[in-house]
């Protein structure tokens, strides 16, 4: 299992590296732009529809992206679309985790299906306009899920129910502790610190998330960062709820050793929108 996770790794590294550091970022936002879609599919068939409805969720996906890209959203947007798209990110993910796995099921099919293809959408465009902006910033970001995800792996095997006896969220993730939880935290306040020294020591180009953040001031760094891994989490969480609800353990067999394209970017749909938000906070 451990070869098949790895080589399924290394494959998409090969991909996707050479696309987000080309020196346009037009290989990256096609890359994404199918990933998205791959990802359409996936919420589609989880969440109901047949095969054609699926097929159509591809469409809709791709074309939504098309456009934002013709219309050169991927440069720029006005600020209140991400603090729409973080405030909705907030209070959708609050009602659907207190709902619980059984309240997403009673929420009508077509509701469901409109919600994941916009959540889809906005993190293609916030990661679209993150890439174009700079690959620092993009990277950054990715590295803010990738490295509480590692930490928190390691965390909860390393300390899982000996500190709180509760799980995070037994009834959705029963794997999931709050040890791992204040790992993966941990870890991303250490990436943060040792990434903004490297970036100030080497005169890296562009400007990273962590140094965007800082920028506003230490307490709203760390309140911001803070903020942010926790709706990583979150992320993850709400995916784990849909596939429960049903009744699949994957959002696909795509990626051997996976799972799915949606089992890798959870995380990163609420957490890509939401950086964008707080990269727009106003400078004091």
């Amino acid at each position: 299992m451990f070869k098949q996770r790895l080589i399924t790794a290394l494959a998409l590294l090969a991909v996707l590296l050479p696309a987000l550091f080309a020196d346009s970022p037009q290989p990256f936002l096609v890359l994404s732009i199918v990933l998205i879609g791959v990802g359409a599919w996936e919420w589609g068939n989880m969440n109901g529809m047949n095969s054609r409805q699926s097929v159509l969720s591809v469409l809709i996906c791709v074309d939504l992206c098309a456009f934002a890209w013709w219309a050169g959203w991927t440069t720029h947007t006005d600020a209140w679309v991400w603090w729409l798209a973080g405030s909705a990110w907030v209070g959708l993910t609050c009602w659907m985790l207190m709902r619980g796995v059984e309240g997403w099921a009673l929420w009508h099919r077509t509701l469901r299906w409109s919600i994941g293809l916009v959540m889809l959408w906005v993190a293609w465009l916030a990661m679209a306009q993150a890439r174009t902006a700079g690959i620092q910033l993009l990277l950054s970001i990715f590295c803010v899920v990738w490295a509480a995800d590692v930490f928190a792996y390691f965390f909860g095997k390393a300390l899982g129910g000996k500190i709180f006896s509760r799980k995070l969220a037994p009834s959705i993730s029963p794997g999931k502790s709050w040890e791992g939880a204040f790992g993966g935290l941990l870890g991303v306040f250490v990436l943060a610190l040792v990434w903004m020294h490297l970036e100030q020591t080497y005169q890296w180009p562009g400007s990273s998330l962590f140094t965007q953040l800082w920028s506003r001031g230490v307490f709203l760094g760390v309140l911001s960062l803070f903020f942010l891994t926790s709706m990583s989490v979150v992320g993850d969480l709400v995916e784990s709820l849909v596939k429960r609800s049903a009744g699949v353990k994957d959002s696909s067999n795509l990626l051997p050793g996976h799972g799915g394209v949606l089992d890798r970017l959870d995380a990163l749909l609420p957490a890509l929108p939401i950086a964008m938000m707080l990269c727009h906070w106003p400078t004091v």
